[in-house]
Protein backbone atom coordinates (compact mmCIF):
# COMPACT_ATOMS: atom_id res chain seq x y z
CA UNK A 1 0.00 0.00 0.00
CA UNK A 2 0.99 3.57 -1.13
CA UNK A 3 1.54 6.31 1.68
CA UNK A 4 -0.86 8.36 -0.21
CA UNK A 5 -3.53 5.02 0.18
CA UNK A 6 -2.56 4.47 3.78
CA UNK A 7 -3.31 8.04 4.39
CA UNK A 8 -6.49 7.86 2.13
CA UNK A 9 -7.66 5.01 4.35
CA UNK A 10 -6.63 6.76 7.58
CA UNK A 11 -9.01 9.86 6.27
CA UNK A 12 -12.20 7.37 5.07
CA UNK A 13 -11.99 5.37 8.50
CA UNK A 14 -11.41 8.63 11.03
CA UNK A 15 -8.43 7.01 12.40
CA UNK A 16 -7.82 8.00 15.87
CA UNK A 17 -3.97 9.03 15.46
CA UNK A 18 -5.51 11.63 12.80
CA UNK A 19 -6.04 13.88 15.76
CA UNK A 20 -2.08 14.45 16.00
CA UNK A 21 -2.53 16.50 12.45
CA UNK A 22 -5.53 19.04 14.17
CA UNK A 23 -3.21 21.91 15.07
CA UNK A 24 -2.18 22.19 11.45
CA UNK A 25 -5.34 22.04 10.19
CA UNK A 26 -6.13 24.97 12.47
CA UNK A 27 -3.12 26.49 10.99
CA UNK A 28 -4.27 25.63 7.32
CA UNK A 29 -7.81 26.94 7.95
CA UNK A 30 -6.66 30.20 9.44
CA UNK A 31 -4.30 30.95 6.66
CA UNK A 32 -7.26 29.83 4.20
CA UNK A 33 -9.31 31.92 5.52
CA UNK A 34 -7.22 34.91 5.98
CA UNK A 35 -5.96 35.09 2.40
CA UNK A 36 -9.64 34.77 1.30
CA UNK A 37 -10.61 37.45 3.18
CA UNK A 38 -8.08 39.74 2.18
CA UNK A 39 -9.20 39.20 -1.44
CA UNK A 40 -13.02 39.71 -0.07
CA UNK A 41 -12.48 42.74 1.07
CA UNK A 42 -10.02 44.23 -1.61
CA UNK A 43 -6.73 44.84 0.23
CA UNK A 44 -5.35 41.88 -2.39
CA UNK A 45 -5.96 42.49 -5.68
CA UNK A 46 -8.57 40.31 -8.06
CA UNK A 47 -8.81 40.25 -11.58
CA UNK A 48 -12.32 40.41 -13.76
CA UNK A 49 -11.40 39.27 -17.17
CA UNK A 50 -13.75 40.84 -20.05
CA UNK A 51 -15.98 37.65 -20.57
CA UNK A 52 -17.59 35.51 -18.00
CA UNK A 53 -15.27 32.88 -16.22
CA UNK A 54 -17.05 29.82 -14.38
CA UNK A 55 -14.96 27.53 -12.26
CA UNK A 56 -15.50 23.70 -11.89
CA UNK A 57 -13.58 22.77 -9.11
CA UNK A 58 -13.93 20.48 -6.00
CA UNK A 59 -13.53 20.85 -2.27
CA UNK A 60 -11.48 17.61 -1.64
CA UNK A 61 -7.79 16.77 -2.54
CA UNK A 62 -8.08 13.96 -5.49
CA UNK A 63 -9.71 12.72 -8.33
CA UNK A 64 -13.33 13.54 -8.15
CA UNK A 65 -14.63 13.16 -12.13
CA UNK A 66 -14.16 17.27 -12.86
CA UNK A 67 -12.08 16.64 -15.49
CA UNK A 68 -14.04 14.08 -17.55
CA UNK A 69 -17.30 16.76 -16.93
CA UNK A 70 -14.82 19.80 -17.85
CA UNK A 71 -14.37 17.37 -21.39
CA UNK A 72 -18.28 16.85 -21.48
CA UNK A 73 -19.28 20.38 -20.95
CA UNK A 74 -16.38 21.91 -23.65
CA UNK A 75 -18.09 19.29 -26.31
CA UNK A 76 -21.46 20.75 -25.21
CA UNK A 77 -21.50 23.98 -25.71
CA UNK A 78 -19.31 23.53 -28.64
CA UNK A 79 -21.90 21.80 -30.63
CA UNK A 80 -24.20 24.81 -29.12
CA UNK A 81 -21.79 27.38 -30.88
CA UNK A 82 -20.08 29.01 -28.04
CA UNK A 83 -16.71 30.14 -28.23
CA UNK A 84 -14.98 29.28 -25.13
CA UNK A 85 -11.84 28.77 -23.96
CA UNK A 86 -10.39 27.02 -20.95
CA UNK A 87 -7.94 28.10 -17.98
CA UNK A 88 -5.55 25.27 -15.71
CA UNK A 89 -2.70 25.62 -13.49
CA UNK A 90 -1.08 23.51 -15.28
CA UNK A 91 -0.23 21.04 -12.57
CA UNK A 92 2.51 18.49 -13.20
CA UNK A 93 3.53 20.68 -16.24
CA UNK A 94 7.36 22.61 -16.07
CA UNK A 95 6.25 25.55 -18.20
CA UNK A 96 7.61 27.73 -18.84
CA UNK A 97 4.19 29.36 -18.22
CA UNK A 98 1.63 30.89 -19.06
CA UNK A 99 1.41 28.43 -22.28
CA UNK A 100 -0.45 27.81 -25.34
CA UNK A 101 -1.48 24.58 -25.19
CA UNK A 102 -2.05 23.21 -28.47
CA UNK A 103 -2.18 19.50 -29.84
CA UNK A 104 1.54 19.56 -30.45
CA UNK A 105 2.04 20.69 -26.96
CA UNK A 106 3.99 18.04 -24.54
CA UNK A 107 2.85 16.68 -21.24
CA UNK A 108 5.93 17.59 -19.26
CA UNK A 109 5.63 21.21 -20.39
CA UNK A 110 1.52 22.19 -19.78
CA UNK A 111 0.86 19.09 -17.56
CA UNK A 112 -1.65 16.03 -18.21
CA UNK A 113 -5.03 17.27 -17.69
CA UNK A 114 -4.32 19.98 -19.93
CA UNK A 115 -2.91 17.58 -22.73
CA UNK A 116 -5.75 15.22 -21.85
CA UNK A 117 -8.97 18.34 -22.56
CA UNK A 118 -7.44 19.74 -25.56
CA UNK A 119 -7.00 15.97 -27.09
CA UNK A 120 -10.42 15.74 -26.83
CA UNK A 121 -11.91 18.45 -27.80
CA UNK A 122 -9.56 21.04 -29.43
CA UNK A 123 -10.62 23.74 -27.44
CA UNK A 124 -8.38 26.55 -26.89
CA UNK A 125 -6.60 26.34 -23.33
CA UNK A 126 -3.44 27.92 -21.84
CA UNK A 127 -1.72 27.32 -18.31
CA UNK A 128 -0.05 28.95 -15.87
CA UNK A 129 -0.74 29.39 -11.77
CA UNK A 130 -1.11 33.40 -13.04
CA UNK A 131 -4.62 32.52 -14.35
CA UNK A 132 -4.73 36.54 -15.49
CA UNK A 133 -1.82 36.06 -17.67
CA UNK A 134 -3.51 32.99 -18.73
CA UNK A 135 -6.69 34.22 -19.96
CA UNK A 136 -5.15 37.35 -21.22
CA UNK A 137 -2.80 35.01 -23.67
CA UNK A 138 -6.07 33.06 -24.77
CA UNK A 139 -7.83 36.35 -25.88
CA UNK A 140 -4.92 37.70 -27.62
CA UNK A 141 -5.37 34.69 -29.67
CA UNK A 142 -9.15 34.06 -29.83
CA UNK A 143 -12.62 36.16 -29.36
CA UNK A 144 -14.68 34.23 -26.82
CA UNK A 145 -17.68 34.25 -24.82
CA UNK A 146 -16.53 32.12 -21.79
CA UNK A 147 -13.68 31.08 -20.03
CA UNK A 148 -13.92 27.79 -18.06
CA UNK A 149 -11.55 27.57 -15.13
CA UNK A 150 -10.06 23.71 -14.53
CA UNK A 151 -10.20 24.42 -10.80
CA UNK A 152 -9.04 27.27 -9.41
CA UNK A 153 -12.07 26.95 -6.69
CA UNK A 154 -9.96 28.11 -4.00
CA UNK A 155 -7.51 30.97 -6.25
CA UNK A 156 -9.66 33.92 -5.43
CA UNK A 157 -7.50 36.63 -7.32
CA UNK A 158 -9.61 35.48 -9.75
CA UNK A 159 -12.81 36.98 -10.22
CA UNK A 160 -16.11 34.49 -11.50
CA UNK A 161 -19.24 34.43 -12.25
CA UNK A 162 -20.24 30.83 -11.96
CA UNK A 163 -19.21 27.61 -9.67
CA UNK A 164 -19.41 24.71 -10.27
CA UNK A 165 -18.88 22.15 -7.41
CA UNK A 166 -18.08 18.53 -8.43
CA UNK A 167 -18.97 16.76 -5.34
CA UNK A 168 -18.57 12.73 -5.13
CA UNK A 169 -20.42 10.54 -3.27
CA UNK A 170 -19.13 7.59 -4.19
CA UNK A 171 -16.00 8.76 -2.49
CA UNK A 172 -17.97 10.65 0.17
CA UNK A 173 -15.63 13.63 2.32
CA UNK A 174 -14.35 11.18 4.85
CA UNK A 175 -13.92 12.45 8.08
CA UNK A 176 -15.12 15.70 7.05
CA UNK A 177 -12.19 17.31 8.71
CA UNK A 178 -10.00 20.26 6.77
CA UNK A 179 -6.17 19.48 5.39
CA UNK A 180 -4.27 17.69 6.98
CA UNK A 181 -6.62 16.09 9.39
CA UNK A 182 -8.81 14.90 5.99
CA UNK A 183 -9.12 15.85 2.90
CA UNK A 184 -10.88 18.62 2.60
CA UNK A 185 -9.36 22.27 0.90
CA UNK A 186 -12.78 24.04 2.43
CA UNK A 187 -15.08 23.43 4.92
CA UNK A 188 -18.18 21.61 3.58
CA UNK A 189 -20.67 25.11 4.09
CA UNK A 190 -18.74 25.90 1.32
CA UNK A 191 -21.12 23.96 -0.91
CA UNK A 192 -24.24 26.08 0.12
CA UNK A 193 -22.35 29.00 -2.16
CA UNK A 194 -22.34 27.01 -5.47
CA UNK A 195 -23.70 24.82 -7.76
CA UNK A 196 -23.15 21.49 -6.57
CA UNK A 197 -22.85 19.07 -8.99
CA UNK A 198 -23.36 15.09 -7.14
CA UNK A 199 -20.89 12.72 -8.79
CA UNK A 200 -22.55 9.21 -7.60
CA UNK A 201 -23.89 5.80 -8.74
CA UNK A 202 -27.24 6.31 -6.71
CA UNK A 203 -27.45 10.47 -6.71
CA UNK A 204 -30.14 11.56 -4.24
CA UNK A 205 -29.70 15.43 -5.90
CA UNK A 206 -30.87 16.32 -9.41
CA UNK A 207 -27.69 17.88 -10.67
CA UNK A 208 -25.89 14.76 -10.84
CA UNK A 209 -23.48 12.99 -13.53
CA UNK A 210 -21.53 9.59 -13.03
CA UNK A 211 -18.52 8.20 -15.51
CA UNK A 212 -19.07 5.70 -18.14
CA UNK A 213 -16.65 3.61 -19.42
CA UNK A 214 -16.17 2.68 -23.26
CA UNK A 215 -14.57 -0.44 -25.16
CA UNK A 216 -10.55 -0.50 -24.02
CA UNK A 217 -8.25 0.97 -26.75
CA UNK A 218 -4.87 0.23 -28.19
CA UNK A 219 -2.29 2.21 -27.81
CA UNK A 220 0.23 0.15 -29.44
CA UNK A 221 0.72 -2.61 -30.80
CA UNK A 222 -2.51 -3.78 -33.86
CA UNK A 223 -4.84 -0.89 -33.84
CA UNK A 224 -7.52 -3.50 -34.89
CA UNK A 225 -6.62 -6.07 -32.10
CA UNK A 226 -9.75 -7.30 -30.26
CA UNK A 227 -9.89 -6.55 -26.17
CA UNK A 228 -9.43 -9.45 -23.57
CA UNK A 229 -11.22 -9.19 -20.75
CA UNK A 230 -10.20 -12.80 -19.14
CA UNK A 231 -6.69 -11.57 -19.49
CA UNK A 232 -4.31 -10.92 -16.48
CA UNK A 233 -3.33 -7.10 -16.65
CA UNK A 234 -1.17 -5.10 -14.49
CA UNK A 235 -3.30 -1.58 -14.03
CA UNK A 236 -0.86 1.47 -13.78
CA UNK A 237 -2.03 4.68 -12.74
CA UNK A 238 -1.00 7.94 -11.63
CA UNK A 239 -4.13 9.48 -10.50
CA UNK A 240 -5.31 11.35 -7.49
CA UNK A 241 -8.13 8.82 -7.04
CA UNK A 242 -7.13 5.53 -8.50
CA UNK A 243 -9.73 3.06 -6.53
CA UNK A 244 -12.01 4.67 -9.00
CA UNK A 245 -10.35 3.38 -11.68
CA UNK A 246 -10.02 0.08 -10.18
CA UNK A 247 -14.01 -0.11 -9.71
CA UNK A 248 -14.63 0.75 -13.03
CA UNK A 249 -12.19 -1.75 -14.06
CA UNK A 250 -14.59 -4.12 -12.41
CA UNK A 251 -17.79 -3.01 -13.55
CA UNK A 252 -15.89 -3.90 -17.24
CA UNK A 253 -15.84 -7.80 -16.01
CA UNK A 254 -12.01 -7.39 -15.60
CA UNK A 255 -11.50 -9.70 -12.64
CA UNK A 256 -7.43 -10.80 -13.00
CA UNK A 257 -5.62 -6.99 -12.62
CA UNK A 258 -2.93 -5.93 -10.26
CA UNK A 259 -2.60 -2.80 -9.48
CA UNK A 260 0.21 -0.12 -9.53
CA UNK A 261 -0.09 3.19 -8.43
CA UNK A 262 2.05 6.23 -8.74
CA UNK A 263 1.34 9.64 -7.39
CA UNK A 264 -0.87 12.13 -9.29
CA UNK A 265 0.53 13.60 -12.11
CA UNK A 266 3.50 10.70 -12.60
CA UNK A 267 6.09 11.35 -15.31
CA UNK A 268 6.73 7.98 -16.22
CA UNK A 269 9.92 6.35 -17.31
CA UNK A 270 10.01 3.36 -19.49
CA UNK A 271 10.98 1.23 -16.46
CA UNK A 272 7.75 2.17 -14.95
CA UNK A 273 6.11 -0.44 -16.95
CA UNK A 274 8.34 -3.06 -16.75
CA UNK A 275 7.35 -6.24 -15.39
CA UNK A 276 8.72 -9.99 -15.46
CA UNK A 277 6.38 -11.28 -17.91
CA UNK A 278 4.62 -9.97 -20.89
CA UNK A 279 0.85 -9.58 -19.36
CA UNK A 280 -0.65 -6.21 -20.79
CA UNK A 281 -1.32 -3.01 -19.41
CA UNK A 282 -4.60 -0.79 -18.60
CA UNK A 283 -4.37 2.14 -17.67
CA UNK A 284 -6.40 5.78 -17.64
CA UNK A 285 -6.61 8.70 -20.93
CA UNK A 286 -4.46 11.33 -18.08
CA UNK A 287 -1.54 8.40 -17.84
CA UNK A 288 -1.80 7.36 -21.55
CA UNK A 289 -1.35 11.21 -22.69
CA UNK A 290 2.23 10.98 -20.83
CA UNK A 291 2.85 7.08 -21.87
CA UNK A 292 2.12 7.51 -25.56
CA UNK A 293 5.51 10.13 -25.94
CA UNK A 294 7.64 7.42 -24.09
CA UNK A 295 6.67 4.78 -26.45
CA UNK A 296 7.57 7.11 -29.53
CA UNK A 297 10.97 7.48 -28.38
CA UNK A 298 11.33 3.09 -27.26
CA UNK A 299 9.63 1.68 -30.50
CA UNK A 300 11.39 -1.34 -29.26
CA UNK A 301 8.63 -1.48 -26.69
CA UNK A 302 6.18 -4.61 -27.04
CA UNK A 303 4.40 -4.63 -24.24
CA UNK A 304 0.34 -4.05 -25.06
CA UNK A 305 -0.89 -0.52 -23.64
CA UNK A 306 -4.68 -0.39 -23.00
CA UNK A 307 -6.63 2.64 -22.29
CA UNK A 308 -9.85 2.84 -20.40
CA UNK A 309 -11.81 6.18 -21.94
CA UNK A 310 -14.61 7.35 -19.79
CA UNK A 311 -17.58 9.68 -20.34
CA UNK A 312 -19.56 12.43 -18.06
CA UNK A 313 -22.86 11.33 -18.38
CA UNK A 314 -24.86 14.15 -16.54
CA UNK A 315 -28.42 14.59 -15.56
CA UNK A 316 -30.87 16.36 -18.01
CA UNK A 317 -31.24 19.28 -15.29
CA UNK A 318 -27.10 19.81 -14.96
CA UNK A 319 -28.44 20.67 -18.93
CA UNK A 320 -31.33 23.01 -18.41
CA UNK A 321 -29.15 24.98 -15.51
CA UNK A 322 -26.37 25.44 -17.30
CA UNK A 323 -28.30 27.14 -20.21
CA UNK A 324 -30.38 29.32 -17.43
CA UNK A 325 -27.03 30.37 -16.09
CA UNK A 326 -25.22 31.49 -19.35
CA UNK A 327 -28.03 32.90 -20.47
CA UNK A 328 -28.25 35.28 -17.33
CA UNK A 329 -25.19 36.40 -18.59
CA UNK A 330 -26.05 37.20 -22.09
CA UNK A 331 -24.75 34.04 -23.43
CA UNK A 332 -27.39 32.57 -25.94
CA UNK A 333 -27.45 29.21 -27.15
CA UNK A 334 -27.79 28.50 -30.85
CA UNK A 335 -29.32 25.21 -31.89
CA UNK A 336 -27.30 21.82 -31.43
CA UNK A 337 -28.29 18.55 -30.73
CA UNK A 338 -25.84 17.25 -28.33
CA UNK A 339 -26.70 16.37 -24.51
Amino acid sequence: MSVAQFIQDAWNKQAKWLIVLRPLSWLYRGGFLLNKNLYKTGLKPSYTAPVPVMVIGNITVGGSGKTPLLIHLVKYLQNHKIRLGVISRGYGGKGPFPAYVGLDAEAHVVGDEPMLIVQSTGVPMAVGSNRQKSIELLLSKHALDLIICDDGLQHWALERQLEWIVLDNNRGLGNEKILPEGYLREPKCRLKDSTVIEHATAPQLPLNMHLEASEPYLLNGQLNQPFNSEACFYAVSGIGFPQRFYQTLEKMGLQQFQGHEFPDHHEYELADLQFEDSNPIITTEKDAVKILPLLKKNPHFKREIWVVPVDAVLSQACYETLKSQLEQLGIKFNQGSFE
